[in-house]
């Protein structure tokens, strides 16, 4: 699902020429012990100017940034190498114990070094990886785009990891989203591998709403969707999606951290997009599609976002 749609011209960065060799040069020293100082000495400017330019680019963090591309790089050798003993690993990883290294792996991925290791596939760490590209982003702003006819879907069921947020919660969306993979796959899903963020029970006053990161289902709606919860992770529920037509909002993503584009495009659907589509919105779930082939750090792949409307 991968669109070659027109961009609005880019704005003109901020730091052109900093940005790209910098972050390969983190690339290449990820073995080596790195600091905020040793990093922005390596730019050429202060710890607190270089912090802050950083993180504005990035989406997060100079350390954070770091720890994400050491824990992802080593998710790929767990998968690849066999017999690599995790202590090892973990030093390899700049950690100081392998138990602080399968707390911060945790925290990522969902599940201990272990149970990744057992039950893992390469093309499922893509999700996760996105919200630590390698690569500095182009700086691009999110596009979004109402595609031009309604879609009408039968009844489905989606089975995840759900939660309650509000407004000083949603940051966390992303962790149900490691939760998520690391079960990867579950017993009835669909083949297709597309992925789904499902939001119901909003609640305008207070912000609040439920949000589900999610798998379709192959079993019928209705007819086995208890039995198939019972066979799920602990924690892991099933959420009937009823028939609907939807309008749909189509989200390029520029190759920056996911989360924050994410927010940014929502913020355009409900405050300007729908408003001016002059459709009513219907009582029912609302959700991200990603595609099987999802890959969010490439600039130019999309989600394709549903909502409800009366008809």
């Amino acid at each position: 699902m991968i669109s070659r749609m027109d961009s609005p011209p880019s704005p003109r960065p901020t730091e052109p020429d900093l940005f790209l060799p910098l972050v390969a040069w983190i690339e290449e020293q990820l073995d080596t012990p790195l600091t905020l100082e040793l990093i922005a000495q390596r730019a050429g400017l202060s710890a607190y100017h270089f912090s802050r330019l950083f993180t504005a680019r990035m989406g997060r963090s100079v350390m954070a940034h770091v720890r994400g591309r050491r824990l992802v790089r080593g998710a790929r050798r767990l998968a690849t190498e066999p017999e690599l003993k995790l202590v090892e690993l973990a030093f390899d990883c700049g950690f100081e114990s392998q138990e602080a290294f399968s707390r911060a792996f945790k925290r990522v991925f969902g599940v201990s070094p272990g149970r990744f290791r057992d039950g893992f596939a390469l093309n499922q760490i893509t999700p996760i990886e996105g919200e630590f590209p390698m690569n500095a982003p182009r700086t691009l702003s999110t596009a979004v785009t109402r595609l031009p006819e309604l879609v009408r879907l039968d009844a489905f069921s989606v089975a995840g990891p759900s939660r309650r947020f509000d407004n000083a919660s949603k940051s966390e969306i992303p962790q149900l989203w490691s939760t998520l993979v690391g079960a990867l796959p579950l017993k009835g899903q669909s083949p297709s591998w597309a992925t789904y963020g499902v939001v119901w029970s909003v609640d305008r006053d207070s912000g609040s709403f439920q949000y589900m990161a999610g798998v379709g289902l192959s079993v019928s709606v209705g007819v086995s969707a208890s039995a198939t919860e019972r066979e799920l992770p602990k924690g892991f529920t099933v959420k009937e999606i009823p028939a609907a037509t939807y309008v749909v909002f189509r989200i390029a993503l520029n190759g920056s951290a996911l989360h924050p584009q994410v927010k940014s495009a929502m913020a355009t659907i409900w405050s300007e997009l729908i408003p001016a589509s002059g459709l009513r919105v219907a009582d029912s779930p609302d959700f991200e599609l990603y595609d099987g082939r999802f890959a969010p750090d490439q600039p130019g792949a999309v989600i394709d976002f549903h909502v409800p409307v009366e008809v």
